[in-house]
Order: C-alpha cells, then sequence, then structure tokens
C-alpha cells in the first residue's frame, strides 16, 4: 500500500485501514495538540526516531489491556501489599516523560521521545489530555508511565522502571483504580502480554475505539 505524505497544514488523517503491513500510515504533518487529539480518535499514533519525519502508525494487530482482566502474579501482590511504593498520578508528568526518553532499553537505539515529542506531549497535560502514574521511593521517582485519555480509553506512550516492578505497579494501579475500559497498549512486549495483555485486529480494536470514546 501507497504511504500518504502529509503537509504541515493538512487537516484530516487518511483511512487506518490503509496502513501497510509494518502498521505505517503516513508521514509528515506536525505535532500540535488538535493534531494528536485527530490521531488518537482514529487509533493512530506518532512513532520516529531523530532526524526522521514525524511517522503515524495503526498496526495490524493491537496490544490492549482490559483493565478487568490484568494478571497480577503472587509475588506482585505481595509486593504491593508491602506497601514498598508511593504512587501518584499527574503529580511529576514531565519528570515520568523524561525518565522514559532517557532510560535505557537493551532492544533499542536511542530514544523515539524526542524533544518535539516530549514537548508535544507536555503541552498536551497542559491541557488536560495527558496524564501519567508515578511510582515513589521516599522521594526519589523510580517509575511510571504516561499517555492520551480518549473518554473511558487509556492510550498509553511509554513506561519506565529504575528499581524492579516499579513500571508493573504504575500499570496496575492504572488498571485497578480508575475506570477506563481498556489500556491502548500500540505494540506488544513480553512484559505487557506477561500482565494480560492482548492482540485485537486493527478494525475489531477501532470499532472497540470508538464505542468507548463516546
Amino acid at each position: 500500500m501507497a504511504i500518504f505524505f502529509l503537509s504541515a497544514e493538512f487537516d484530516q488523517f487518511p483511512d487506518p485501514g490503509q496502513a501497510d503491513e509494518s502498521g505505517l500510515l503516513a508521514v509528515g504533518g506536525n505535532l500540535a495538540p488538535e493534531t494528536l487529539l485527530k490521531a488518537y480518535r482514529s487509533g493512530i499514533f506518532p512513532w520516529y526516531n531523530e532526524d526522521e519525519p514525524i511517522c503515524w502508525f495503526c498496526p495490524g494487530e493491537r496490544c490492549v489491556i482490559f483493565p478487568d482482566k490484568i494478571k497480577i502474579s503472587k509475588s506482585m501482590q505481595q509486593l504491593l501489599k508491602k506497601q514498598v511504593f508511593t504512587i501518584t498520578r499527574n503529580q511529576a508528568f514531565d519528570q515520568v516523560i523524561e525518565h522514559c526518553a532517557g532510560v535505557f532499553r537493551p532492544d533499542q537505539d536511542g530514544t523515539w521521545i524526542v524533544e518535539e515529542m516530549q514537548a508535544a506531549y507536555k503541552q498536551m497535560h497542559t491541557l488536560g489530555h495527558a496524564s501519567s502514574i508515578e511510582v515513589w521511593q521516599g522521594e526519589r521517582l523510580v517509575g511510571g508511565l504516561y499517555g492520551i485519555e480518549q473518554g473511558a480509553v487509556f492510550c498509553g506512550e511509554s513506561m519506565f522502571s529504575l528499581v524492579p516492578n516499579a513500571s508493573k505497579a504504575a500499570l496496575i494501579h492504572l488498571c485497578t483504580r480508575y475506570d477506563y475500559k481498556l489500556i491502548d497498549c500500540q505494540v506488544e512486549n513480553p512484559h505487557l502480554m506477561s500482565m494480560g495483555a492482548e492482540l485485537l485486529p486493527r478494525q475489531a480494536f477501532l470499532d472497540l475505539l470508538e464505542r468507548l470514546e463516546k
């Protein structure tokens, strides 16, 4: 399938069903708040590396977690009962996204959360569209996650952990303490799958997203 090229002033995304086998739908455009909101409402998200144009994706299979199906291991249950962590919401959004950008990932060269992306999502947070979960040990931020809110859907963007199980604690908190019906994890990884994530075909995801955003 052909990749769509968007001008900086474009006003409409292509049909996400036209994404290629990798999930790539379009290149170009901008990261203005209204653009990001249009993207997430359509099941599309930006993902690109430094020195590359903005790339917009809608994978053929979408990794999601239904909060009521999240798997919490016995060891994790015991850890949470010990209250090793203090968990907050929207108390350190900027720090969370900066840690997500800076944390080392063995399967990744550099970060896709480039400075332009960080600035865009910090603005989304200021406008009330993006939220973070923070995990603390004492006064030290040791884990967390951030994402975009769309009705009953939380579109997770990234998470980090500086100590074992901190990102798991953040995800469990997100799933068990709020009224989200769906956590959009975008792309699968072993960490998410071990916690109950599953894969939905693109159209099934888009249909569910449309229902839950209302």
